[in-house]
């Protein structure tokens, strides 16, 4: 494989670097190495800056519309809003240049964003639905009158027992009656004389054992 040789590639990225450095402060812009990290550094802020340079400047646009309307007598909001409801589209950046340099043009489109405010709010208006009428509270109902009390009952007088009556009078034995027979108790009845006691039985004979059977002769073996 042959050598490859990167001179010229070289000499022409150190030269871009050192184009970019140009005018910086001392070595930034003589000595390659210092050049490289300035310029670095440098890209890093440009691309932030592109992002704050538009917002910026849209700020600036709202500053110089914001100000012709406040000269004609209505807000930069309504402004907007008006021109929406018109149908105007236009930008902030074309508003702001017609606000700087043609007076009277800003001034037509003021007129036609508040022609346009007023139809779209008398629309609403007559659109609208007419809100709901809340029922008249009820009269307050009166107390009920408190009923006079009622008479108080006097109570009853104490229930008191009837009068005992007399005790009748002793009822006294007649003097013909004769007193009854008094029962006298039978006499008790004596065993007679000439009766014996009764015999106790004998006792049974004792059974006496069995005796064992004597035993079978065993039978003779055949030949």
């Amino acid at each position: 494989m042959p050598r490859v040789k990167r001179g010229p590639h070289r000499r022409a990225s150190r030269k871009k670097v050192l184009e970019l450095a140009s005018g910086y402060f001392l070595t930034k812009s003589k000595l390659y190495r210092a050049a490289q990290e300035a310029v670095e550094r440098g890209l890093k802020f440009a691309y932030v800056g592109r992002k704050l340079k538009k917002r910026e400047y849209r700020s600036l646009w709202i500053v110089r519309i914001n100000a012709s309307c406040r000269a004609a007598g209505v807000s930069y909001s309504q402004f907007i809003r008006g021109l929406k409801a018109a149908g105007f589209d236009l930008n902030r950046k074309v508003l702001a240049d017609i606000a700087l340099h043609d007076a009277a043009g800003f001034t037509s489109l003021i007129q036609a964003a508040k022609a346009a405010l007023e139809d779209k709010a008398t629309q609403e208006s007559g659109a609208a639905p007419e809100p709901a009428t809340h029922p008249e509270p009820a009269a307050a109902l009166e107390p009920a009158a408190v009923p006079e009390p009622t008479a108080v009952l006097e109570p009853a007088p104490a229930f008191e027992p009837a009068a005992a009556p007399e005790a009748a009078a002793a009822l006294e034995p007649a003097a013909d009656s004769e007193p009854t027979a008094v029962l006298e108790p039978a006499p008790a009845i004596e065993p007679a004389a000439d009766s014996e006691p009764a015999v106790a039985p004998e006792p049974a004979a004792v059974l006496e054992p069995a005796a064992d059977p004597e035993p079978a002769a065993a039978p003779e073996p055949t030949v």
